[in-house]
């Protein structure tokens, strides 16, 4: 995230004096928002739009098998969806607008586990999971509707699993950025457990922020918990921006007094 340091001449009277602008650069930070199965990029436009206040660049998108491609909905598998995010990445991250080095992914349950797998394959500085979905990696070509005809699978999210047996919880063991991670009070779709699988899995990451929210189902349908994930989120987000920009700056300024002192600057 560059910060622009450069030195100006101001006039005055018959005089100049000097001083230092300090400006962002023409590229923003980017927010790619994944929904999950079922939705679209309709639910993340709101908080696209509070996240583009914030200055970053933000790319909603509707996955295959939903909205104008719904008619895949029986067919389209992982591997496809996955195929899905990667493109929206790629195309993202080449606009001149957007800088590849501070990138947002923000996901809700199965977005949220297509975003985990997504770090494995691309560079990315903050993820946010909202009631990430956990799957087995067996079946990975079978299309993702027939994923719930497993009957073990809601007893697969009521149990531990560790980081390496998981091809998401693989990836989220080797993401060294920053996460955050919300859960639903009355999630019955992604329980209690799949939320602590994924917090152990992160044990690199640079910082672990988890929040739950009170009252929620697994969607955040209630106008109260859609908001109260809402805040946390762009709060979070905030918080993340903010920060790498002051530590940008500080650097750029530190690195600009070292220069002096080495040149005899007082």
């Amino acid at each position: 995230m560059e910060i622009r340091i450069d030195p100006v001449e101001i006039a005055v009277e018959r005089d100049h004096v000097s001083g230092t602008l300090l400006s962002p650069a023409t590229a923003l930070p980017g927010v790619l928002f994944v929904h999950g199965w079922g939705g679209s990029q309709e639910h993340d436009l709101g908080r696209a739009r509070l996240a583009a206040g914030l200055g970053c660049v933000c790319l909603t998108f509707d996955l295959r098998g939903h909205e104008r491609n719904a008619a895949q909905w029986e067919t389209v598998s992982r591997p496809q969806n996955l195929a899905d995010l990667v493109a929206a990445y790629d195309w993202f991250v080449a606009r001149p607008d957007v800088d590849p080095s501070s990138i947002a992914v923000v996901g809700i349950s199965y977005g949220g586990y297509l975003a985990s797998l997504l770090t494995a394959l691309r560079p990315v500085r903050w993820l946010a999971l909202g009631s990430p979905a956990l799957y087995k990696d067996e079946g990975w070509e079978l299309p993702k509707r027939r994923l719930h005809e497993d009957p073990d699978l809601h007893a697969f999210r009521r149990r531990p699993v560790a980081w390496h047996e998981n091809r998401a919880l693989r990836a989220c063991r080797d993401f060294t950025g920053d996460v955050l991670l919300v859960e639903a009070e009355h999630d019955q779709t992604v329980p209690h457990t799949v939320g602590e699988n994924y917090a152990a899995a992160f044990s690199r990451a640079g910082s672990l922020t988890k929040r739950r929210i009170a009252g929620a189902d697994h969607a955040f349908s209630g106008k109260p918990q859609q908001k109260a994930y809402t805040d946390v989120l762009v709060g979070w987000l905030t918080e993340m921006v903010r920060g790498a920009r002051e530590h940008e700056a500080g650097e750029r300024l530190d690195a600009r007094k070292r220069a002096r002192q080495a040149g005899g600057g007082g």
